[in-house]
C-alpha cells in the first residue's frame, strides 16, 4: 500500500492516516470542513489536499448515515481502488450502498474497536495496536479489496476479525450497544435518587455508568440502525431481570434466603462470562 485517502478527518481518520503514515503511506485528509483537513495536516495525519491520482484506498470516516452517499460520490470520482469505512452497523450500510448504485466489489465495510473514556479525545497513532477491526466482506466483495482492507487493518496494528455483515450486527448487538442501552438506563434512575443516595455511589456503579457518558444524538443514531438485534437483546435481559424480580419478592414474603435459585445461578453465570472477557486480556505465551 503506497497511498490512501481518509474521507473524515475526525478522531478516527486522523488516527487511520497517523498510523498508516508510521509505515511510509502517503495519506491525504478530505473533509466537508476543510478546517478541519487542515487541522489533520498540522497533527501530521496527511496532506489536506484530494490525491494527485488514484490512491490504492480509501477509508470514509464520516457519520453512518453520510457514508453510503459519500462512497457513491467518490466512486464516481474514482478517488481510490478500493474502500471501507468505520461505520457502526452494516446490514443497513449495506442496503443504503446497494440503494446508491455504489460498487460492491470494491467494498469491504470495517468497523475498528477502540472503546471510549479517557485518552480517547485526541488522535494518536496507536489507537489501534492490538484493538480487534471488524470486516464485512460479502459474495459481491472483489479480492483485490479484501486484500487491501486487510492490509490497511495490519499496518494500522489492529487484527482483523472477518464476519458477515447480519453476525457482525448481532455481535456488536450483544457487546456494545444493548450494554450501552442498559447503562443508560442506570444512570438515569440516579435522576430520581436523593443527594444522601447518590453519594453512596461506589467505583462498582462508576463502572457500569462510564459508557452513559456518549454522545445522545450519536448513539440514537447507532442504537436504531441496529434496532432489530438490539431489541432482541434487550428482550432476553428483560425476560431474565422479571424473573429474579419475582424470586426476590419471594424471598420479601417467605424471608427465606436459600429460593432465589435462578439469582444464584446467573449471578454464577456473570462470573463465568467476565471471566470470559479477562481471558482475552491474558498475554499470548
Amino acid at each position: 500500500m503506497r497511498s490512501a485517502v481518509i474521507v473524515g478527518a475526525g478522531l478516527i481518520g486522523r488516527s487511520v492516516g497517523l498510523a498508516l503514515r508510521r509505515h511510509g503511506v502517503t495519506t491525504y485528509l478530505v473533509d466537508a470542513d476543510p478546517e478541519a483537513a487542515l487541522a489533520g495536516e498540522e497533527c501530521g495525519a496527511g496532506f489536506a489536499a484530494h490525491p494527485p491520482q488514484q490512491a490504492d484506498i480509501a477509508v470514509i470516516a464520516v457519520p453512518p448515515a453520510l457514508v453510503a452517499p459519500v462512497l457513491a460520490e467518490h466512486q464516481r470520482l474514482g478517488t481510490a481502488r478500493c474502500y471501507t469505512d468505520v461505520s457502526g452497523v452494516k446490514v443497513r450500510l449495506h442496503q443504503e450502498a446497494r440503494a446508491h448504485g455504489c460498487d460492491l466489489t470494491s467494498l469491504v465495510s470495517g468497523a475498528p474497536v477502540v472503546g471510549g473514556g479517557a485518552g480517547r479525545s485526541q488522535a494518536r497513532a496507536d489507537l489501534f495496536d492490538g484493538r480487534p477491526w471488524a470486516l464485512t466482506p460479502t459474495e459481491s466483495t472483489g479480492n483485490l479489496a479484501l486484500n487491501s482492507a486487510l492490509e490497511l487493518v495490519a499496518l494500522c496494528g489492529a487484527v482483523s476479525v472477518l464476519l458477515d455483515p447480519e453476525t457482525h450486527d448481532r455481535a456488536v448487538a450483544l457487546v456494545s450497544h444493548a450494554p450501552h442501552l442498559v447503562s443508560s438506563l442506570v444512570a438515569a434512575r440516579l435522576l430520581g435518587g436523593d443527594e444522601s443516595a447518590v453519594r453512596l455511589a461506589g467505583q462498582d456503579l462508576r463502572d457500569v455508568t462510564r459508557t452513559a457518558d456518549g454522545n445522545p444524538e450519536r448513539w440514537a443514531e447507532i442504537l436504531t440502525a441496529n434496532a432489530g438485534p438490539v431489541a432482541d437483546q434487550l428482550d432476553d435481559w428483560a425476560a431474565e431481570a422479571q424473573a429474579m424480580a419475582r424470586e426476590l419478592r419471594d424471598v420479601a414474603r417467605s424471608g427465606d434466603a436459600a429460593r432465589p435459585v435462578r439469582l444464584r445461578e446467573t449471578l454464577r453465570f456473570g462470573v463465568a462470562g467476565r471471566a470470559r472477557i479477562r481471558e482475552l486480556d491474558a498475554p499470548r505465551p
